[in-house]
């Protein structure tokens, strides 16, 4: 039975999580004074009948009583090393695996303020480490001799999109948004996947959307909707284009082409006139509003539309008259100041202010002969 001297893992793999130092096969076996190399990036677990004991963070360690405490306590050693032990020995990997993907199987319905129910589709990566070699051992990959990220991305991938699903459905952000809020989202995903991942041993380090994608439909319509609104634009150059386009085509091609490019002329034509007509009737209307008979405003005295409503100088009411009494402006045709009470249709004495009807030639209280 060999003393293994030098305890160490090189790692050549990208993908190993977790690797056994094989002890059985040359039937080598742990002494005082050996020496336990652990790289950076990995972390060394010793373990007795099934049970996690010392763990050796990067460093080089000689071992001996003091350095494997719980070991010591769990091979019921009083004095220390006593014999040559035979012991597992795990080398976790704690660098980070990156680049791993994950997509969503099936489509995740969201409510859009827009559209409505809408079925998207996302796609992404996403990194971990072990942080705590200890908790992985002991939740995860156990006594396996070797563990890779193959064993257990399959499990963390449905992890990762459940809460991704959860959190595209409480965001609210709507459809047309995402694909500037994805570095926003990936965020929330990491930070709520957090105590998930720490609760195995392990930390979310890395999450990103690289894609979102419409049913074909939608995609379909907005790409007519964003036609439409280029087209709408600029509908004026389109026609003249168009035109001008049929014109060279139907004098490239006589015979039937002959009539449709006659066609297309008078289309042209009868387009123009109309404009033309439209225009004249424009001048004219614009004419006949000028030729419009004229009223005086009753307050300010500007010179306003006979059928206007109110003063567009001063905003007096038009198609009213003045009390003779309190000056109130009076609807035209009322026989009575709603404010005084002044019978209207009457004119004030120059003498004494009583109003007297119209046409008298006298004041019938003071005498006062009238004008």
């Amino acid at each position: 039975m060999g003393i293994l001297k030098v305890i160490e893992w090189t790692d050549n793999s990208s993908d190993t999580i977790v690797h056994k130092i094989d002890l059985s096969k040359d039937k080598n076996t742990v002494n005082r004074g050996s020496k336990l190399t652990v790289r950076e990036g990995q972390a060394a677990v010793f373990c007795d009948k099934g049970k996690m004991a010392d763990v050796f963070l990067p460093g080089m360690y000689t071992l001996d009583t003091d350095n494997v405490p719980l070991l010591t306590t769990l091979m019921s050693w009083k004095y220390g090393f006593e014999r040559p032990f035979k012991s597992d020995i795990y080398f976790v990997s704690t660098r980070q695996f990156t680049d791993q993907k994950w997509g969503t199987l099936n489509p995740i319905i969201v409510r859009d303020a827009d559209y409505g129910a809408v079925r998207i589709r996302a796609f992404g990566t996403y990194a971990f480490r072990v942080t705590d070699p200890y908790v992985f051992l002991t939740q995860i990959s156990g006594t396996m001799s070797s563990y890779r990220t193959s064993d257990i991305t399959n499990w963390l991938k449905s992890i990762v999109v459940t809460r991704m699903s959860d959190v595209i459905g409480e965001c609210k952000i709507p459809v047309l948004d995402m694909a500037s809020n994805l570095v926003e989202m990936g965020d929330m995903v990491k930070t709520q996947l957090g105590p998930t991942f720490g609760e195995i041993g392990l930390e979310l380090t890395g999450f990103n959307f690289v894609n979102f994608s419409l049913p074909e439909a939608l995609e379909k319509a907005l790409d007519e909707s964003t036609s439409l609104g280029i087209l709408g634009k600029n509908m004026d150059v389109y026609m003249r284009k168009a035109q001008a386009d049929a014109l060279v085509h139907a004098a490239q091609n006589p015979g039937t082409a002959g009539s449709a490019m006659g066609a297309g002329m008078g289309l042209g034509m009868g387009a123009a006139m109309g404009n033309m007509f439209g225009g004249m009737a424009g001048g004219a209307a614009a004419q006949s509003a000028d030729a419009q008979p004229k009223a005086t405003c009753p307050k300010c005295g500007a010179q306003v539309r006979a059928d206007a409503k109110f003063c567009p100088s001063c905003g007096t009411k038009l198609g009213t008259e003045q009390c003779p009494k309190c000056g109130a402006q009076v609807r035209a045709g009322s026989k009575f100041c709603p404010e005084c009470g002044t019978k209207l249709g009457s004119v004030a004495c120059p003498k004494c202010g009583k109003p007297v009807k119209a046409g008298a030639k006298f004041c019938p209280e003071c005498g006062e002969k009238l004008s």
